[in-house]
């Protein structure tokens, strides 16, 4: 199997963008704090659905949560409880990382969870 060529076609459905944020300590004073830091922007990647949605409508409000699964690059760094904002068409969607699982050579996929309300 020639790898690069398999790299290339899956790197074909890649037409959504994702933006990687992680937590970090850094010292403010005597304090250590943490902040959201930015990791990688615009990365090619594609999402997919893996369940469906679980409904969590109330009279208030329509609670969004659902598990997705993405698709991206072997060489980009997601750990597991790193925020990730991906565009498609246009709309923004938030997710936190999973446990990643070993990269293929080709791609890595990484389970994601979204909640959110509408």
């Amino acid at each position: 199997m020639n790898i690069r060529r398999a790299r290339k076609i899956i790197e074909k459905t890649y037409t959504d963008r994702a933006i990687i944020q992680r937590y970090e300590d850094y010292e403010e004073g005597s304090e250590t704090k943490q902040r959201l830091i930015t990791k990688y922007q615009d990365e090619p990647c594609r999402i997919s659905q893996t369940g469906l949605a679980r409904n969590g409508q109330t009279e208030a409000e329509n609670q969004i949560d659902y598990d997705a699964k993405l698709f991206i690059s072997p060489e980009v760094e997601i750990l597991q409880g790193d925020e990730l904002e991906v565009t498609r068409n246009g709309r923004k969607y938030h997710f936190t990382a999973g446990e990643p699982f070993p990269p293929y050579s080709t791609h890595q996929e990484i389970n994601l969870t979204r909640e959110d309300r509408a």
